[in-house]
């Protein structure tokens, strides 16, 4: 049977995915516990942010490690570093860090954008945000819907952001960083602000938060073509956007200014994205179109680009607690149709990122 110094030892060479450090360097072994009886070995580990894809490789390397070892079965269980820890540690993260805004940023910025309210706008965009992280990518979300934020309560966030020297530190869910106003009002209180003021904000977000590395940063925007439309344009000149549209005749009409706008400002479009496309009988299996048929194909036409895919009208599977409840789980088939969305995203910006 396998010796606790020997779980040890291995254990202190493997690097901590957050920090880059051994965890020996970063005192993350905090339990080691071996049962000879059981062949069983009982871990807990300290890390910077659980719930994360960061969390779940270094779950499975660290369980194949213990196992080559000897053991039956293994234990393994993850806290957070204490605030406390972790400043011993900001220094050099702050070091390593690069504003989003500067010319050598790598982030491809994807921002979500629509003409009108109530096409399911902040839904792609979550879904769009999880399913990169899914797919390995390291990934950001800023809620820039300022009037309207929703993202949070959409991805079951409770937490706040934390703000480590002069550093705000996102909210981690779902292996996403998540920024949003919504975070800094209580109770549901109404935004009330002029242009000038949202585009400080805005700029915040963006210059403000210890994003890390990042491979894309979605950024879910409010709909039309109001203020924080044009900030977005004027300080992300090489933004990627997605339309989105329910089929409706008007709602493709009215999201037609929204990718208008994105052309003359030299915004590529990435694609149209036709949520609500239609609802499908669980018993039968047959498609009603609720809100009509063309609208995505019709503005992609127009904006000359392609219907990167239709959302029907299905609910998230709730059955799980530690899931968000407008949050698809992979293997539910509107999730399929978003990996498959984000599989599209990274192959039409796999240049970019080079």
């Amino acid at each position: 049977m396998v010796r606790k110094e020997q779980v040890v030892e291995a254990l202190e060479g493997i690097v901590d995915p957050f920090l880059h450090k051994t965890l020996k360097e970063t005192s993350a072994i905090k339990e080691v516990t071996v049962k000879p009886e059981k062949e069983h070995v009982s871990i807990k580990i300290a890390i910077v942010k659980t719930g994360t894809a960061e969390q779940m490789q270094l779950q499975s390397g660290i369980v194949k490690l213990v196992k080559e070892l000897g053991a039956a079965t293994v234990g393994l269980r993850f806290a957070e570093f204490t605030e406390e820890e972790l400043a011993q540690f900001a220094p050099e993260q702050e070091e390593q860090s690069e504003s989003l805004l500067s010319p050598n940023s790598k982030t491809t910025f994807l921002a979500v954008a629509s003409g009108k309210g109530g096409v399911g706008k902040s839904t792609v965009s979550v879904n769009l945000a999880v399913a990169l992280a899914r797919l390995g990518k390291k990934v950001g979300i800023i809620d820039a819907d300022i009037y309207g934020f929703s993202v949070p309560d959409m991805m079951g966030i409770e937490k706040r952001p934390i703000v480590r020297g002069d550093k705000i530190i996102p909210v981690e869910r779902l292996g996403v960083k998540v920024i949003s106003m919504g975070f800094f009002v209580e109770d549901n209180a109404p935004v009330i602000w002029r242009g000038p003021m949202l585009g400080k904000m805005l700029n915040h977000f963006f210059t403000e938060v210890e994003w890390g590395d990042l491979d894309y940063l979605v950024l879910d925007l409010p709909p039309g073509t109001g203020d924080v439309a044009l900030d977005v344009h004027s300080m992300l000149p090489s933004c990627k956007e997605i339309i989105v549209t329910t089929p409706h005749p008007t709602a493709a009409f009215v999201a037609a200014r929204a990718g208008a706008m994105a052309l003359r400002t030299e915004h590529s479009i990435l694609g149209v994205v036709e949520n609500m496309a239609y609802f499908e009988s669980k018993v039968t299996g047959e498609k009603e179109y609720v809100f009509g048929k063309g609208g995505g194909d019709k503005l992609a036409t127009e904006l000359q680009t392609n219907v990167l895919g239709r959302i029907p009208l299905q609910q998230p599977d709730w059955n799980k607690e530690d899931f968000a409840p407008s949050v698809y789980e992979d293997t539910h088939t509107t999730g399929i149709i978003y990996s498959k969305i984000a599989e599209t995203v990274i192959d039409k910006t796999a240049v970019t990122q080079k």
